[in-house]
């Protein structure tokens, strides 16, 4: 939790299974300071000068002529059937935005094998350790509602299938029978066959089975259509959510398409004279720090804290990750040093308060920080608020009371920061391969309007430039930072084979005004 108290930023982190990994009285680590000195100053200087920073805004107009039309009426029908080959259950893994992959992808197989799809369900982890289910994240109703023109959905099966020993009669397909990125063909030949027989398949996990490329034009539009108009979180969520903003911005959203699909009937508002004694930003940056535990350990590199940090993330590897330590037994290992200039190091809070400042950012820019459980706690932390000390979490903005129906839910709790990351004037990432900053940044393409402007960094072209922390000026880090985050903004159709979920800008998804 991080709380402002007299100008000054406490941070309390609350105990859980990955905490006894957070330092708590530890010096502070830094690995830049010549740097951060730099920064520091750069950013005295503009606040003196009231220099803007340009990234604020979207930098290229033509992002505007992209429309959202995942929903429009197809101009060919796949030709439903009117007898269902029966029925799909899916059980999604992983967390909230894993399970959100999941369910796009079973309403496209529900379409190719003409079959009902069962509203899915969602596997508890021991990681998450949420046994929340679709109903309690999405509108069920509402998802039915918006996808029966495309297929039919079901809360349960009929009386005759539930008592079927599912996985006895091999109706069970797990991630073992169906291979990553499968192609429509993969499940026609594998599928198909035991959905007629058997009348139902159960999809245990299904993150990633249904490939991108190549998918006919129907199937894909339907992906789009239910990540981004049948999936709506649950009235619960969306009030909370409406309030989190609210507490950042302290003022009226913007009536944007983007907050009506965030917030529907909870759109935040102020009364006049609530609105002339408010004070707060009128703009925030969600940043999405992707440095957890977990993540540090699994990427072999090294972030400054020597031996200490060395014995640690080994210790948390062998007890997490005994795959990934007996591979390492049977494998040439890569230097940490060569891991970062690969650019496969998970960006430190420092780094990214770097990467902030040398696009210009202000000191007294207001920064929502999604998730949580930062590794290192509050000695990795000063660096980031020693630059931008105006940093805010769920935790911070909600009362106990008000976080109360979220706690032991990692997932409503990750529906919570999509809202606030999805909702903000600009949304910054760490890591761009993260489902959360995908699905985010393609939710604020496709409802944006061409004004909610995603930052990206190449982590391969930032190390080579902090690769020069000795010696470069800090003009030309600036220069060099912000080409870096410029190219990442160019204007592009989705590539073969890319997520249109990060990437919706092509025809099964969006249409071109001009």
């Amino acid at each position: 939790m991080i709380i402002h108290t007299l100008g000054v930023v406490c941070i309390i982190y609350k105990e859980d299974d990955r905490d006894s990994y957070i330092e708590r009285e530890k010096s502070p680590v830094h690995m830049y300071d010549r740097l951060l000195n730099l920064a520091s100053s750069a950013l005295t200087e503009k606040e003196f000068r009231q220099e803007p920073s340009n990234f604020w805004n979207e930098p290229y107009d033509r992002a505007s002529i992209w429309k959202p039309c995942a929903d429009r009426k197809p101009s060919t029908s796949r030709g439903r059937h009117d007898q269902s080959n029966g029925y799909i259950l899916v059980s999604a893994n992983g967390g909230l935005n894993q399970q959100r992959v999941a369910i796009c992808n079973a309403v496209a197989v529900a379409s190719l094998l003409n079959a009902t799809l069962v509203l899915p369900r969602f596997l508890y982890s021991n990681v998450w350790k949420d046994p929340s289910q679709f109903g309690d994240i999405y509108q069920e109703t509402y998802f039915m509602d918006i996808m029966k023109d495309e297929i039919d959905i079901v809360k349960e099966l009929p009386p005759d299938l539930k008592s079927v020993e599912i996985e006895a009669v091999g109706s069970l397909i797990t991630d073992s029978d169906i291979v990553k990125e499968a192609k429509p063909v993969d499940y026609i030949r594998i599928v198909l066959p035991i959905l007629l027989k058997n009348r139902v398949v159960h999809f245990l996990g299904f993150g990633n089975r249904l490939g991108f490329d190549p998918l006919p034009f129907e199937l894909q539009r339907l992906r789009c259509k239910c990540n981004f108009h049948a999936l709506k979180f649950v009235p619960k969520i969306q009030q909370v959510g409406s309030l989190l903003v609210r507490r950042i911005r302290k003022y009226d959203a913007a009536n944007s398409m983007l907050d009506k699909q965030l917030f529907g009937k909870f759109m935040p508002s102020l009364s006049y004279k609530e609105h002339e004694v408010a004070k707060g930003p009128s703009k925030y940056l969600a940043l999405h720090l992707r440095f957890e535990v977990d993540m540090v350990a699994y990427s072999l590199c090294e972030f400054g804290g020597g031996g200490t940090e060395r014995k640690e993330l080994q210790t948390y590897r062998e007890i997490h990750f005994p795959l990934l330590i007996e591979r390492l037994k049977n494998s040439k290992p890569v230097s940490p040093t060569e891991l970062r200039k690969l650019g496969r190091c998970p960006l430190t809070p420092e780094e990214a308060a770097l990467v902030l400042a040398g696009l210009g950012f202000k000191r007294g820019t207001y920064i929502y920080l999604a998730g949580s459980h930062v590794y290192g706690g509050k000695s990795r932390m000063q660096s980031f608020t020693s630059l931008y000390p105006n940093l805010v979490t769920k935790e911070s903005l909600l009362t106990h009371t008000e976080l109360a129906p979220f706690r032991n839910f990692s997932s409503q709790l990750a529906a919570l920061d999509f809202i606030a990351c999805a909702s903000a004037d600009v949304f910054a990432m760490t890591d761009s391969g993260s489902q959360l900053s995908s699905l985010v940044s393609g939710y604020r393409t496709y409802y944006g309007e061409g004004h909610a402007p995603s930052l990206r960094p190449n982590k391969k072209r930032l190390a080579q430039i902090l690769s020069d922390n000795s010696t470069i000026e800090w003009n030309s880090f600036e220069d060099r930072v912000k080409k870096m985050i410029e190219e990442g903004q160019r204007i592009r159709v989705r590539g073969f084979g890319r997520s249109i979920y990060r990437q919706p800008r092509c025809p099964e998804c969006m249409c071109k005004s001009q």
